[in-house]
Order: structure tokens, then C-alpha cells, then sequence
């Protein structure tokens, strides 16, 4: 059966939630045919890690976000749940498109997904693209001499920059020919994304505005002041130093093309150049874990390094759960995990402090807390959390050594010297003086009564000896090694 001239294109979004600079959405709309903008709530398909909460949460309100963009573009975004092969074939048989557009994924399970799914187009006569939407460059384009995949950062981001600027940014889309055909499309509301007996998100909701405009607000807060002094303080989780623009990019709501250019165009017109380089070298870090992601289809659930495989991590379910709530008895620590619960992101350089007590002061095994974040984090990245937490192991990629063992008590001293970050979220130490915020337990009881402190009781005694829990882990680690 011939396809008619008014076929319509889809447009399938994934990680891609925006109209500007977005490549299979520019390509639709520039076919001149009708566009169907689809999205697939995938629960299903073989090998996909299931959503955290927290990641739940953010999609409700970015998908909310992009329907009301794309109605007032003339257009109306299709809800489906199910299996993302079965929903496109389906859809293909009913509509008869002419092609079907959509950006690129890069975990294992996913790449070949979408494989299947486009031999499955092209026997029936359907032109399927698939365009880059999510990174800077494609993990297959930077490669070492050798000619293979990379492992340590630093000549990685080298080899991506050789390759040239990103491309241009693509215009964002204003209008839409709509299909005219009758689609059947989910209610958002009935996909129970949303938290509701208990609804732990007031605080998530009261932190961030999910969707294309709050993507856009947030860089152009951080252009307009933190990012001056993002290279000095950007390790501070006491000042708004950084750009949270973490959950966006997560979730495609702003491109890593569009940050890249508007901070060039920033540093052309107001200096600072170091403090954008540094910055931009941390979308070079995100470009890198999915280099790792790619080349390493095991990245989230097995040690990058296999002689990790032996490591003797303990079984501690009591100091897992006081690290998750935030009762280690260790302020920075605590205050991270708590400012996590409550807001759904965490300071990075507390997110390896707090990564680094859990690993190397507890034993635990670094997959308990990638799978923590992953649950409870609104930017948990498939690529990222667990390349991190790999890194903060020393079981990753361009790892921190062994023996790098993060102090709790130093690294509050260093990054929160006045104590600001610990006492907002520790609220029971607000009235310790600053000499004893990172070490409570070192203050004198006079001290301790005079802030209302009973150790134990209204905040907990550490659950270990840093000194002790140190030691101990440089043994296993050395022992790994030798």
C-alpha cells in the first residue's frame, strides 16, 4: 500500500526533553511532514534499569514541561507505556509514517534496543535516523593512540578537544505541523510517577523548576555570577558556587552543545576564562562516563578493574542505613546525605566524602551506594553515578588511588570552615562553635550542654574510628594490589 504525501514523521524523545537544539526534532520538523512526538514510558524491554524515585518524580514534571511546549508549537505530545518495540511497531501499522527520528542512547541494552527497533522500520519500508542529542562527542570518535578506547581522563579530554568545537546549536523549534490522524495517548497521570503515600517530595519541589524554561533559568544564574569564581570555589558546599545543572542534562531538558556555547560566549564577553575552562572540563568528566558507559556495558553492577572482584567488603546493614539517613556521627557526611534526602542532589565534593565514608571508613560495597544515589538522586545518570562511585572506589576508570581515603573531619575543615553547610542541614549542631562543628565529639561537655548537644542521644556518637577505619581499609586495598 503506497504511503500518502501527508505520511506524518515520529519523533521519539527519550533523555532528550527540550525543542531547542534538538536534532531528530529539527530534523522532523524540517521534513515538512506532519510530526508525531512520541514518548515511551519503557518498563519492559530486556536489560533496562528501572527509574529511581527520585528520577520518577522529575520526569512527571518534565514531561508536563514539553507537553505544554509542544501545544503551544501547534503540536501534542503521544503518552505510551510498554515495550518501546511493540509501542513503534504498533504506532508504524496504524500511521504509516514516513520515518521515524530519534537521538541516540549509549547503554549496552539500550543501543541494541534501538538496533532491533530500526532494522524492524527499514524492512517495512520506514526510514529511520538516529542523530547525537546528548553529548559533545559521540564515545566512538575519541580514541587513543592505539586507536581504542580511553581509560584516564586527562588524555581523553585531550583527544575530544583535538576533534574541534561542538557544533552549532540548532534553532529551537516555534512550530509543528500536527498529524491529523486520531492517536490514542496515556494520561500522564495514570504512570504513577509521583510519590504519594508517603509524598517525600516537598522538598525536591521547593529546590527546582524541572523542563526546558528552569534548565534555561539555571544557566543563566550561574553565568551571571557563580561561574566567576566556579575554578576557586567550586569545591565549596557552603556558597552557591556550582550550577546544578545536573537534573537538566540528565533529563535533555538543556543540551551539553547549548552550556558548552553559552559559556564561551560568556568568557569572550566577561573574561573569567580559567573558571569556564574548569567548568567546562566537568562536561568533559560527563563525556567521559559515557565513553566508559559505552565501551563497558557492565559500568553500573561490575568493578571496572576485576581484581576489585576479591575485595572483602562487609556486610553492615545498621551503619548502611545510618549513612543513608544521615547518622554517622560525622557532620559533613551526614549533612550531604540529608541535604540528598531532602533536595534530591548533593555538592559533589560532599557526594566523594560521603562516598569515600561509605567505601573505605564502612567497607561496603561501593554498589550499595551507586544504587542508593540512583534511587534517591534527581540527576541519577546511568553514566555518571556509577562511574563515580567506581572512581571514589578505586575500582573505575582513572581512578582515585587506594589509598586515597577522604577525612571527613579535613575535608569539612577545608570546604566548610564556619561550618555553614553542616549547620543547615545538621540543624541539632547550629549552636556548636565553629572549632567543634566537624568533631563534635572533641568538644567539652560545658561546650556540648551549652548547644543543647547530649552525643548519643540528639546527635549520634561516629559510628566508627576514621583513624581505625582507615587502616583498616589500606590493608584490604594494599592486600588487592600486592
Amino acid at each position: 500500500m503506497a504511503k500518502s504525501a501527508q505520511a506524518p514523521v515520529i519523533v521519539w524523545f527519550r533523555d532528550d526533553l527540550r525543542l531547542a537544539d534538538n536534532p531528530a526534532l529539527t530534523e522532523a520538523a524540517n521534513s515538512g511532514a506532519p510530526v508525531v512526538p512520541l514518548y515511551i514510558l519503557d518498563e519492559e524491554s530486556e536489560g533496562l534499569r528501572p527509574l529511581g524515585g527520585a528520577v520518577k518524580w522529575w520526569l512527571h514534571k518534565s514531561l508536563e514541561s514539553i507537553e505544554t511546549s509542544l501545544e503551544e508549537a501547534g503540536s501534542k505530545l503521544v503518552l505510551r507505556r510498554g515495550k518501546a518495540a511493540h509501542v513503534i511497531r504498533d504506532l508504524a501499522e496504524t500511521l504509516r509514517p514516513e520515518a521515524v527520528f530519534w537521538n541516540r542512547r549509549y547503554r549496552a541494552a539500550e543501543v541494541e534496543i534501538d538496533k532491533a527497533i530500526k532494522s524492524a522500520l527499514k524492512g517495512k519500508g520506514i526510514r529511520c535516523e538516529t542523530f547525537n542529542g546528548h553529548l559533545l562527542y559521540e564515545p566512538w570518535t575519541v580514541n587513543g593512540k592505539t586507536g581504542g578506547p580511553m581509560r584516564v581522563f586527562t588524555p581523553f579530554w585531550r583527544a575530544a578537544r583535538a576533534l574541534g568545537e561542538p557544533g552549532d546549536m540548532l534553532a529551537p523549534i516555534t512550530m509543528l505541523p500536527a498529524s491529523s490522524a486520531t492517536i490514542e495517548s496515556d494520561a500522564l497521570k495514570d504512570w504513577a510517577l509521583l510519590p504519594e503515600k508517603p509524598d517525600w517530595s516537598d522538598g525536591i519541589a521547593e529546590e527546582w523548576t524541572p523542563g526546558e524554561d528552569g534548565a534555561a533559568e539555571r544557566v543563566e544564574a550561574f553565568l551571571s555570577g557563580p561561574v566567576r569564581g566556579y575554578k576557586d570555589k567550586r569545591n565549596r558546599p557552603d556558597t552557591e558556587s556550582t550550577s546544578k545543572l545536573s537534573p537538566h542534562l540528565r533529563f535533555g531538558e538543556i543540551s551539553p552543545r547549548q552550556i558548552w556555547h553559552e559559556s564561551v560566549r560568556y568568557a569572550r564577553s566577561n573574561g573569567a576564562s580559567d573558571s569556564v575552562a574548569k567548568f567546562q572540563s566537568e562536561l568533559g568528566w560527563r563525556e567521559f562516563s559515557y565513553h566508559l558507559l559505552f565501551h563497558n556495558p557492565g559500568l553500573d553492577s561490575a568493578n571496572y578493574q576485576k581484581k576489585f572482584n576479591g575485595f572483602p567488603w562487609r556486610e553492615d546493614h545498621e551503619s548502611l542505613k545510618a549513612w543513608q539517613e544521615g547518622r554517622t556521627g560525622y557532620p559533613i557526611v551526614d549533612a550531604g546525605m540529608r541535604e540528598l534526602w531532602r533536595t534530591g542532589w548533593m555538592h559533589n565534593r560532599v557526594r566523594m566524602v560521603a562516598g569515600s565514608f561509605l567505601i573505605k571508613d564502612l567497607m561496603i560495597d561501593w554498589r550499595e551506594g551507586e544504587a542508593w544515589f540512583w534511587d534517591t538522586l534527581v540527576d541519577a545518570d546511568m553514566a555518571n553515578n556509577p562511574a563515580s562511585w567506581q572512581w571514589v572506589a578505586g575500582s573505575g576508570a582513572d581512578a582515585a588511588p587506594y589509598f586515597r581515603v577522604f577525612n571527613p573531619v579535613l575535608q569539612g575543615e577545608k570546604f566548610d570552615p564556619n561550618g555553614v553547610y553542616v549547620r543547615k542541614w545538621v540543624q541539632e549542631l547550629k549552636d556548636l562553635p565553629d572549632k567543634y562543628i566537624h568533631k563534635p565529639w572533641e568538644a567539652p561537655i560545658t561546650v556540648l550542654s551549652e548547644a543543647g548537644i547530649t552525643l548519643g542521644e540528639t546527635y549520634p556518637a561516629p559510628i566508627i574510628d576514621h583513624s581505625e577505619a582507615r587502616d583498616r581499609a589500606l590493608k584490604a586495598f594494599k592486600a588487592l594490589s600486592g
